[in-house]
C-alpha cells in the first residue's frame, strides 16, 4: 500500500510538471506552487493598495507640531544671526554663542530649536547652513508670498520699495489707495491702483499678505475688504486692535506703542544710572 502512495504521488508530480507548473509542486489533494506564489502576489497587491489608502502620498504635506508663539517670535532673530554668520564663512555654531547674540539663555535656545527637530552635536553646535534651512522651512520661507500694500502715502511708499521684503520672500506686488490723486501715480516698479480693484487683484494675483498703511480710522474697514477677498495674513501698522476672524493672522507694528515702552525703559535707567548694560525687550 505504501508502495501505491509513493506510486501515486511520483505520477502526480510528473503530471503537473508535464503542465508546465513548477518542478517542486506538490502531491495531489495539496495546492500547487504556481498557486501559492499567485495568492502571496495577490496578498502582496492587496497589502500595497491598503497602504496606499491609509498611508499619506509623499508629496502631501506633513502635519507640523504646533510651536509655541514666543518660539515662533525668536526664530527670525535667530536667522538673521545666522546668516550674518553664513557670511562670514562661519559654518558652525554652539546654542551658548547663539544665546549671547540673541540675548536669550543657551537653555531657551536648546529648546527652541527642538521644534525643528534638530538637537545639534555635543561640543560641535549646529551646522549653520543647515539651521538656517530648517528655520526657513519652518517659517515658510521657501515659498514665496505676495504682498500689497494698502495706503500709498509715506509709510506705504516706504514699504514698497524696500527691497528687503522681497529678498527675504515677500514680494510687493501691488499697493492701492482710495485717494484719486495718487491712484495712477507710481511707488517704485509698481502704479498705485484704486482700492476698489483690490478684491479682483488678490484673487487673480494669488496674494497671501496684505499690509496696512493707513490710518487708524479706515483700517477695520480695508482689513475687511481683504480678508473677503481671500487675504489670510494682515500686517498692521495703524494704531488699533483689528477685528478678525481666528483664521486670520494679525501682526501688530505700532511704533508710538514701541517708543511708550524705550520711554519706560528710559525711565528705569535714570532711577539707575550706575546700571549701564544695554536692556532688551
Amino acid at each position: 500500500m505504501r508502495a501505491s502512495m509513493r506510486g501515486q504521488a511520483r505520477k502526480t508530480w510528473q503530471d503537473v510538471g508535464a503542465e508546465g507548473e513548477d518542478d517542486r509542486c506538490f502531491p495531489a489533494g495539496v495546492v500547487s506552487c504556481d498557486t501559492v506564489q499567485r495568492k502571496a502576489r495577490e496578498g502582496v497587491r492587496k497589502h500595497r493598495t491598503l497602504k496606499a489608502m491609509t498611508t499619506p502620498e509623499k508629496n502631501a504635506p506633513a502635519r507640523r507640531r504646533r510651536i509655541p508663539t514666543a518660539a515662533v517670535n525668536r526664530l527670525p532673530v535667530y536667522l538673521q544671526i545666522l546668516t550674518d554668520l553664513q557670511l562670514t564663512e562661519t559654518t558652525q555654531v554652539s546654542s551658548d554663542q547663539l544665546a549671547a547674540l540673541a540675548n536669550v539663555n543657551a537653555a531657551k535656545v536648546r529648546k527652541d530649536l527642538s521644534y525643528l527637530g534638530t538637537y545639534g552635536t555635543r561640543g560641535v553646535g549646529y551646522e549653520v547652513a543647515f539651521l538656517i534651512y530648517q528655520i526657513k522651512r519652518e517659517l515658510g520661507l521657501l515659498t514665496e508670498w505676495k504682498t500689497i500694500v494698502v495706503g500709498a502715502g509715506n509709510l506705504g511708499a516706504a514699504i514698497t520699495v524696500n527691497g528687503g521684503f522681497a529678498s527675504r520672500g515677500f514680494p510687493v506686488v501691488g499697493i492701492f489707495d482710495v485717494d484719486p490723486r495718487k491712484v495712477g501715480t507710481r511707488v517704485g516698479e509698481l502704479s498705485v491702483r484704486n482700492l476698489d480693484e483690490v478684491g479682483d487683484f488678490v484673487r487673480t494675483n494669488g496674494v497671501h499678505i496684505g499690509a496696512l498703511a493707513v490710518p487708524a480710522t479706515a483700517a477695520q474697514s480695508v482689513a475687511d475688504d481683504l480678508i473677503a477677498a481671500g487675504i489670510g495674513s494682515l500686517l498692521n501698522f495703524a494704531p488699533i486692535v483689528l477685528t478678525t476672524p481666528k483664521n486670520v493672522a494679525v501682526r501688530n507694528v505700532d511704533l508710538g506703542v514701541e517708543l511708550q515702552i524705550l520711554g519706560y525703559h528710559e525711565q528705569m535707567r535714570r532711577q539707575a544710572p550706575s546700571k549701564s548694560n544695554t536692556i532688551s525687550v
